[in-house]
């Protein structure tokens, strides 16, 4: 992993110069420009309050749509992050071929392309803070590494995804899909409270209740939206015991993501 880090710096001149022919090309001939990057949760958000008011769901005294939106910033940079990830060698085929550099560089581009994203939805969350009157506390500080451990996921799912793709182009077309069903199982819709209500007080599952908590963590976004929401919108800090199982399986996948993708990277330009 220090490898990574050492890639990161090494080429960061082009890791910002593929992040910025990104930017300009997806944007280039559409109207609302960036914009539109922050449909999508706005959107989402909308929705889900509106379901939200048929339902019933219960977000104490922080009210729902910035708690949604809250939920969905940092679930929206790991999806798009992971996604555009997986398909980034593949779509930079003609540059694989001509120049030799480390590959990593392509999800790593993708994700840096999505912080420019999340940048503005920042400024939209600060605003619905703004109009409920909600000030951030001193455990805001925890927000950069909050965002960096979601770096670490995202690029954990596009390592191992990136790779499988030049291979298997079917990849690309499952992990929508597949991310897709993980944001119903991650506490977007309903806050990690609910779930902790159901399955440790309530005991929904019988004898499977503490087992399934447990399972739900191991989903590292249920962790890190949490941790988003509580140092943001709670004045609380990060609830470790949410974070460390995801964080475990985070810990166990990189490693074995990175040097699966490192092994399939002298075949890239041949399969491509």
């Amino acid at each position: 992993m220090l490898q990574v880090a050492k890639n990161l710096y090494t080429y960061r001149e082009l890791i910002a110069a593929l992040a910025w022919k990104n930017i300009i090309v997806r944007y280039k001939q559409a109207y609302l420009g960036i914009l539109w990057s922050v449909l999508k949760p706005v959107m989402l958000m909308l929705i889900f309050t509106l379901v939200r008011s048929f339902v019933g769901i219960d977000t104490g005294n922080i009210p729902y749509p910035v708690l949604t939106f809250a939920a969905l910033m940092p679930w929206i940079f790991f999806q798009e992050s992971a996604a555009e990830g997986v398909n980034s060698v593949t779509s930079n085929a003609a540059l694989i071929r001509k120049i030799y550099f480390p590959r990593e560089v392509f999800p790593l581009t993708a994700m840096v392309t999505k912080t420019v994203e999340l940048g503005i939805n920042f400024l939209i969350l600060a605003g619905l803070m703004y109009y409920y009157r909600m000030v951030p506390t001193v455990h805001a500080v925890w927000v950069p590494a909050i965002i960096l451990y979601t770096m670490v996921v995202a690029l954990t799912v596009s390592f191992f995804g990136a790779a499988l793709n030049v291979y298997y182009r079917d990849v690309a077309q499952m992990l929508p899909v597949a991310l897709s069903l993980l944001m119903y199982a991650s506490p977007i819709i309903y806050p990690l409270d609910l779930v902790k209500q159901k399955l440790l007080v309530e005991q929904a599952a019988g004898v499977w209740s503490e087992r399934l908590y447990t399972l739900y963590l191991c989903n590292p976004l249920a962790g890190i939206i949490d941790a988003f929401q509580r140092v943001l919108l709670k004045g609380l800090p990060p609830d470790w015991d949410t974070l460390i199982p995801g964080a475990i399986v985070t810990a166990v996948m990189l490693p074995f993501s990175y040097l699966f993708f490192k092994r399939a990277e002298s075949w890239f330009a041949d399969v491509i």
